[in-house]
C-alpha cells in the first residue's frame, strides 16, 4: 500500500556542520579529539544510512496494520450491513492509514534534522497534538477491534450481576413482609384467647359469649381474614423468585456462549424484559403497606355492640371490660403497624436496565478491564514517536561528534581522490588554454618579443 522512499532518515551530512558559536565558547578540540569526533560520526551515520533501508516499508506495514483494525472497528459500529456502509469504512481505515503514514514520515525527516531549541519544541508539541489524533480516530476503533467483543460480554456479566442483587434484594423485602404473618397470627390469637377468658367469665365477670366476647371475635375475624391474605402470596413470592433465577441463569450462558455477540445480545434484551417484570412483581407482592393499613383500621373500626347485661351493674362492668379491650386493641394495633412501617422502610432493590451497547463504547466503558488491549492498540499507532526520538538523539550525537571539526577534517579517501582529480583536470585545462593576444589603444595586435635576457 505504502512504497518506501528512497531516503527516509535523514543523512547525517547533510544537516550536519560545525558549530562555530559552541567552538568559539570552549577550548579548540585537540586533532586525536577531532579525528575521534570524526569516525564516531562516521560509524553512527553507516548505521543510520543502513536503518534508512527498511524504515519506510516498516512504517508502511505499521500503517496498514493499524487501518485494518479501524476497518474492523468502524464496521461494528455501523448498522447498515450493505456496500455504502462496506466502502464507508474501507474509505475511513484507508484515510488513517494514510494519515498515520504521512505524519510520522514528515517527523522522522524533519525532527532529527531541526538544530534548534524553539524548532524541537515546536515539533515536540506538533508531535503530541497530533499523536492524540491518531488516538481519538484510530486507537479506540484498533482497541474495539481487538477486544470489543469481550467488552460486550463483559457489559453483559455485569448486567446480570446487577439483574441478580435486584432479584435478591426483591425477594429478601418480600419474604421479610411475608414473616408479618406471624406477627398478625399472634395479635389474632391473644384475642382469640381474651374471648374464650370472656366465654367462661373470666374477663368481665359475666360467663357467655356477651357484647365483650362479639368484640373480640370481630377483631379476631378480620386478623384471621389478613392472615389468610398474606399466606396466598407465599407461593406467589416463590414462583417469582423460582423462575427469576432461571432467567439469570440463562442469561449468565448467554454471556460466555461461543458466537457473534450480537445475536447473543439480542436474546439477552428479551430475557431482561422479562426479569425486570419479575422483580417488579415481587416489589408489589409485599405486604406491609397492606398490614399497616389493616392495622390503622384494627383501631379505628371497631362496631361496638349493644351491652346485654341484665343489670345495671352488669351492663357498667361490660362497658369497662370493652374499654380495657379497646385500649389492648389500640396498642396491638401500634404494634403491628410499627412491624409494617420498619418492613416497608427497608431499602427497596435497585432499579436495572439493561442498555444494549456497541463493541467500540464497550470498550471505553470497560477500559480498565481491557489495558493489554488498550496498549496494543495505542503502540501500534504511536510506536514511531520512538523511532523518533531515537533518530533525533542519534543525530544528535552525530552533531556532537563533528563539533569543532573543518571540512579537511571531515573528508574520507574518496572524497580526496575525487577532490585531486578534479585540481589535476582543472591544471590540465589551464595549460590547453591558449592566452588571448594582446592590443594596443587603436585595437591592433601586439607583437609579443619571446626570449630570454641575460
Amino acid at each position: 500500500m505504502f512504497a518506501a522512499t528512497n531516503s527516509y532518515f535523514p543523512r547525517g551530512s547533510a544537516p550536519i556542520l560545525p558549530n562555530r558559536k559552541r567552538q568559539t565558547m570552549s577550548e579548540p578540540k585537540s586533532e586525536t579529539a577531532r579525528s575521534r569526533g570524526v569516525r564516531y560520526a562516521r560509524e553512527l551515520e553507516g548505521h543510520v544510512d543502513w536503518l534508512n533501508t527498511f524504515s519506510g516499508t516498516a512504517l508502511g506495514v505499521l500503517a496498514v496494520a493499524s487501518g485494518i483494525y479501524t476497518y474492523l472497528g468502524v464496521s461494528s459500529l455501523l448498522d447498515d450491513t450493505g456496500a455504502m456502509s462496506a466502502f464507508a469504512a474501507i474509505a475511513y481505515s484507508v484515510a488513517v492509514s494514510v494519515g498515520i503514514f504521512v505524519f510520522w514520515s514528515y517527523l522522522l525527516r524533519l525532527f532529527p534534522a531541526v538544530d534548534s531549541r524553539q524548532a524541537r519544541m515546536g515539533l515536540l508539541g506538533a508531535m503530541g497534538l497530533g499523536s492524540l489524533a491518531i488516538v481519538a480516530m484510530s486507537s479506540w476503533l484498533n482497541a474495539a477491534a481487538l477486544a470489543g467483543s469481550a467488552a460486550v460480554e463483559q457489559h453483559l456479566a455485569k448486567t446480570v450481576q446487577d439483574y441478580q442483587t435486584s432479584l435478591e434484594r426483591a425477594h429478601e423485602v418480600a419474604l421479610t413482609g411475608q414473616a408479618l404473618e406471624r406477627d398478625v397470627a399472634r395479635v389474632r390469637q391473644s384475642f382469640e384467647d381474651l374471648s374464650e377468658q370472656e366465654a367462661t367469665g373470666n374477663l368481665s365477670g359475666l360467663a357467655g359469649r356477651g357484647a365483650v366476647f362479639r368484640v373480640l371475635r370481630q377483631k379476631a375475624a378480620e386478623l384471621t381474614a389478613l392472615e389468610t391474605q398474606i399466606a396466598q402470596q407465599t407461593p406467589l413470592v416463590d414462583n417469582a423468585f423460582t423462575e427469576g433465577n432461571q432467567i439469570l441463569s440463562r442469561m449468565r450462558a448467554l454471556t460466555v456462549e461461543p458466537g457473534p455477540v450480537e445475536a447473543r445480545s439480542i436474546e439477552f434484551s428479551e430475557l431482561a424484559v422479562r426479569l425486570q417484570g419479575l422483580i417488579t412483581q415481587l416489589r408489589q407482592l409485599t405486604v406491609a403497606p397492606l398490614v399497616a393499613r389493616a392495622a390503622q383500621d384494627l383501631a379505628d373500626s371497631v362496631v361496638l355492640p349493644e351491652l346485654d347485661g341484665s343489670t345495671a351493674e352488669s351492663r357498667d362492668s361490660q362497658s369497662s371490660t370493652i374499654t380495657s379491650v379497646l385500649e389492648v386493641l389500640g396498642q396491638r394495633a401500634a404494634t403491628l403497624e410499627g412491624a409494617a412501617e420498619e418492613v416497608a422502610n427497608l431499602p427497596a432493590a435497585p432499579e436495572v436496565t439493561y442498555t444494549p451497547i456497541s463493541a467500540a463504547d464497550a470498550v471505553i466503558l470497560y477500559a480498565g478491564n481491557f489495558v493489554p488491549s488498550w496498549a496494543g492498540a495505542i503502540a501500534i499507532d504511536l510506536l514511531p514517536a520512538v523511532l523518533v526520538l531515537i533518530l533525533a538523539i542519534t543525530q544528535s550525537a552525530i552533531r556532537t561528534g563533528r563539533d569543532g571539526t573543518t571540512v579537511e577534517d571531515t573528508l574520507t579517501l574518496a572524497e580526496l581522490r575525487a577532490a585531486l582529480a578534479a585540481a589535476r583536470e582543472v591544471d590540465a585545462a589551464m595549460d590547453h588554454h591558449e592566452e588571448p593576444p594582446a592590443r594596443d589603444a587603436d585595437g591592433n595586435k601586439i607583437k609579443r618579443i619571446t626570449g630570454s635576457t641575460s
